[in-house]
């Protein structure tokens, strides 16, 4: 059986908090930083932002499976408690057997910014690393967009 752990990243982001916790609802702005790679091009964005509701981010990359071709990025919504908490299953196409949770604390910050406490729960663990990377980039890219 493969172990699964845990993995928490944590950045600021120069943004209020209402602004910082609605960028992951807004498919306009989300489509933007979540889950898009440089050389990808996001393809479907569909966000139903409401307890039980799903979302899907389907991206086409250069070259063919398991990297390339559309990945499909999916989940529902547990718990959203604006601004402070976001919560959502998540699965990639490919790996749909392992669906994982996530879970976004925002916390207001004394220089205007907030900052966000992401807990990726039941990582398989050879991907820990690359997950903890890859949720790090997805941050720092919504850092420039708000």
């Amino acid at each position: 059986m493969d172990r699964k752990v845990n993995v928490t990243v944590t950045r600021r982001v120069a943004a209020p908090i209402e602004r910082a916790f609605d960028a992951w609802l807004d498919p306009a702005v989300a489509g933007k930083f979540l889950f898009a790679t440089p050389t990808g091009q996001m393809i479907k964005v569909e966000i139903d932002p409401r307890v039980g509701g799903r979302f899907n981010f389907t991206e086409r990359r250069p070259g063919g499976p398991p990297i390339g071709g559309d990945i499909e990025h999916v989940g529902e919504y547990l718990e959203l408690d604006r601004p402070r908490r976001l919560v959502f299953t998540f699965a990639v196409s490919g790996y749909l057997d392992n669906v994982s949770t996530v879970a976004l604390d925002f916390v207001p910050a004394p220089d205007g910014g907030t900052d966000i406490t992401l807990t990726h729960e039941g990582v398989l663990e050879e991907f820990a690393e690359r997950t903890a990377g890859g949720w790090g980039t997805i941050l720092e890219r919504l850092n420039q967009l708000v």
